[in-house]
């Protein structure tokens, strides 16, 4: 989600600076919020559960939130820069799946972890991967493009992969998803570029807002998918977490080192390890929950903290190194 969008249509400075400032805190401050709410879900999980079905109209709210954030000078870098926008969708698209795979097989998960692990790797880019791109000093348009690019392809991709990669441990309703991912993410999306062109001026006016509206959103849709999981998470949430979090480090090097390879200068390289390792863990674990069960959830909810935990401390090494090209 484009949290932050410094090249986006000019409007008013001040707008510009608590805009930045609003999506910079927000996103230091997420992983304490998932933690905190997952806290509280794990220990109370009656009293959340009940609240199942607010799952998807949540996701809907969060990407409604992304669409706000876009312009159409974000849908014009799409044409000016195809190159460095294909080579991250389709690093992400590949290499998170695929990681997915080995890491379940390689530390021996259940099939439901498994096709959750999978789930996480396929679903598009994460809704802090901008701001983060942008406290590492990469580049934010490019991460904009790429984050819209793949979340715009899900619907697609994200059933092609699931049905191709999990088949064999779980029966795959891909028509389904394709369905869910056009009503949660395609057409929210849609709709807050639409007002976001007609009522660009109103639209800055509330930007600092969104990105506390997306957090309290994910943080409630996490609540809810952790208490649904409290029995399983007990037993295999610590071997999940490493799964995790060598899922996610995959990403940083695959991401940073195929590009440089193939020529990209380090701040696009930056913006494309981030892009590839940053999930949409929110609409992973509630694709999870709604096509397979409360266990294959987890990896997303896990992924929900440990994304941005890790971001931030990516953020926070690479900027403090030059940028020489």
């Amino acid at each position: 989600m484009s949290l932050l969008d410094s090249h986006s249509a000019p409007h008013p400075p001040e707008t510009g600076d608590r805009e930045e400032r609003s999506a910079t805190l927000a996103v230091l401050a997420f992983p304490a919020v998932v933690i905190i709410g997952a806290f509280v879900a794990y220990l109370m999980p009656d009293t959340f559960t009940p609240l199942k079905s607010w799952i998807s109209p949540g996701l809907m709210v969060i990407m409604f939130c992304m669409g706000l954030t876009l312009t159409l000078p974000d849908i014009g870098t799409v044409v000016k820069r195809p190159w460095p926008i294909f080579l991250g969708v389709a690093a992400q698209y590949i290499v998170m799946p695929l990681s997915a795979v080995a890491v379940a097989k390689a530390l021996n998960f259940g099939p439901e972890v498994a096709v959750g692990l999978l789930m996480l790797g396929s679903v598009p880019g994460g809704t802090a991967s901008n701001v983060i791109a942008y406290l590492a000093k990469g580049d934010v348009a490019l991460s904009v493009a790429m984050t819209s690019v793949s979340t715009l392809l899900s619907p697609i991709v994200t059933p092609m992969l699931m049905l191709y990669l999990a088949d064999a441990q779980a029966d795959v309703d891909a028509g389904g998803m394709t369905w869910s991912l056009v009503k949660t993410v395609l057409i929210p999306v849609g709709l807050g570029l639409v007002l976001r062109v007609f009522f660009d001026r109103f639209v800055n006016m509330i930007l600092p807002v969104l990105p506390w509206l997306s957090i309290g959103t994910i943080g409630m849709v996490l609540m809810v998918v952790v208490a649904l999981s409290a029995e399983k998470l007990a037993v295999v949430g610590l071997v999940v977490l490493l799964g995790v979090i060598i899922q996610n480090l995959l990403g940083y090097v695959v991401g940073y080192y195929a590009p440089k390879l193939l020529g990209q200068k380090t701040a696009a390289c930056r913006t494309t390890a981030i892009e590839v390792s940053t999930q949409n863990s929110g609409l992973a674990s509630a694709m999870a929950t709604q096509f397979f069960s409360p266990e294959a959830a987890i990896p997303g909810a896990i992924a929900a903290i440990w994304a941005n935990v890790s971001g931030a401390l990516y953020a926070a090494i690479v900027r403090r190194m030059p940028i020489r090209d």
